[in-house]
């Protein structure tokens, strides 16, 4: 199973997209650390942040599971609105790394001795 994992670095500003293969992040949930190791970071501490599915849904971190939803939105995650008090139904993503998922957001939270963009 391919994943693409972008990894933010928040000292930099900058963003870096690895794909790797396997099943190491599968039920692993938003919020959750994983070892920088599994993209070939060494020594680098990452924390997942979100993610979209094959179909390009986002995930959400206050829908639990692995399952697609339609939830009534009025702000963050998966909906931008126009106007103030304008709620809106969308179809999201839960908040646990499955098989449907492809790209997976993470941001660093622990450096390691190399600098990630060598």
């Amino acid at each position: 199973m391919a994943f693409k994992v972008v990894v933010a670095d928040p000292k930099a500003g900058k963003s870096y997209q690895y794909e790797i293969d396997g099943n190491e992040l599968l039920g692993k949930k938003i919020g959750d650390e994983i070892n920088g190791s599994i993209v070939g970071l060494e020594g680098y501490k990452l924390k997942i942040t979100g993610g979209a599915d094959k179909c390009g849904f986002a995930m959400r971190h206050d829908i639990h599971g692995a399952m697609k939803m339609r939830v009534l939105l009025r702000e963050g995650p998966g909906y931008n609105p126009k106007e103030s008090g304008i709620r809106r139904r969308k179809s999201l993503r839960g908040n646990t790394i499955s098989k449907d998922i492809v790209l997976i957001n993470t941001k660093v939270l622990e450096y390691g001795q190399t600098p990630i963009g060598e």
